[in-house]
């Protein structure tokens, strides 16, 4: 059996092993198929391909008629056509929950940053700016403590719960929005709340859900005159959730202090994106989901997918 990687050096750049897959059949390996003519003459006959960015169109799978199954190394699989590859008879299987620690913690440093800018604190020391400030200490920007304060978490799945439950141990109480209420994760502090309710009394807003219709570009403008003077937005779900102009000027006029954001509309980031405009917006490149242990965790499932899919019972399959 031929399986094929088309895009796997974001997921594995050197520092894990392809010895899963080894396994189970002849494996090739690409770093990054970008150039959409070469996608199907690097499938050719291979029964089994696995991609994370590259798309798989109805014309591609046309053109693999061997084609059995793809893997998603991701969550999100719009880059592949599920129903061309349902009415081929292909299983397309993806990773659900693989780096909800590791999501999560970083929304909370996105924050952490935000209220203490430790990064920009630290390069200013080594600029010499303590060294001759004529007092003991300084800061650059407002310091800002957390405990009190509220958390709005739009998007109340594993990953919004996980940072719910550091959020807690920081002091912060919690207001929940999800389409679906579960009555019995709510505490002293934390709570369901209506989307106007959670943009009304949120301090810090995080973003932890699915891009729907229904979600794309929640964080407007409408909505931003809805929050509090002074909210923090944290983004490191979709990056269309954000209409980014609307967040920009937000921004710049003082309504929203401060943003941090670890996706964007267009990725990689486009040189006018309009956040790149925005005052207090920290933008980092889509690598909340990236520490070693969670991309193991990716690979160790995708090969699980990949055995299921061999047995003959497929698990974790987006095109039933």
């Amino acid at each position: 059996m031929k399986i094929v990687i088309l895009d796997g050096y974001t997921e594995n750049p050197g520092d894990l092993s392809w010895e899963g897959f080894e396994k189970l059949g002849e494996l090739t390996v690409y770093d990054r198929t970008k150039d959409p003519g070469k996608i199907v003459e690097r499938i050719g006959d291979a029964e089994v391909i696995y991609t994370n960015k590259t798309p798989i169109t109805r014309e591609t799978i046309d053109a693999c008629p061997k084609l059995k199954f793809i893997g998603v190394l991701a969550t999100g699989y719009n880059v592949v056509d599920t129903e061309a590859a349902k009415e081929k008879g292909v299983v397309v299987s993806n990773i659900p929950t693989y780096g909800t620690d590791a999501v999560a913690q970083f929304a909370i440093g996105l924050l952490l940053e935000l209220c203490h800018h430790i990064g920009e604190h630290s390069q200013c020391v080594k600029n010499g700016e303590w060294e001759h400030n004529e007092d003991w200490c300084f800061w650059k920007y407002p310091l800002i403590e957390l405990a009190g304060k509220t958390m709005g978490i739009i998007g109340f799945g594993r990953i919004g719960q996980g940072t719910a439950r550091i959020a807690q141990a920081l002091g912060m109480k919690v207001l929940a929005y999800d389409v679906s209420k579960r009555e019995e994760l709510e505490s002293e502090t934390c709570r369901f709340a209506s989307l106007d309710e959670l943009f009304a009394e949120s301090d810090v807003i995080s973003l932890h859900c699915p891009l729907f219709p229904a979600t794309k570009g929640i964080i407007n403008k409408e909505n931003i005159k809805k929050m509090k003077d002074g909210v923090m937005i944290i983004n490191n779900s979709r990056g269309p959730l954000v209409v980014e102009e609307d967040l920009r000027d937000a921004l710049n006029k003082g309504k929203v202090a401060g943003a941090a954001v670890d996706v964007v509309s267009t990725e990689p980031i486009r040189g006018d994106n309009p956040l790149l405009e925005a005052k207090n917006c920290i933008i980092t490149p889509h690598i909340a989901w990236a520490p070693k242990e969670s991309r193991q965790r990716l690979m160790d499932i995708a090969v699980d997918n990949l055995k299921a899919f061999l047995s003959g019972t497929p698990k974790n399959v987006v095109n039933q």
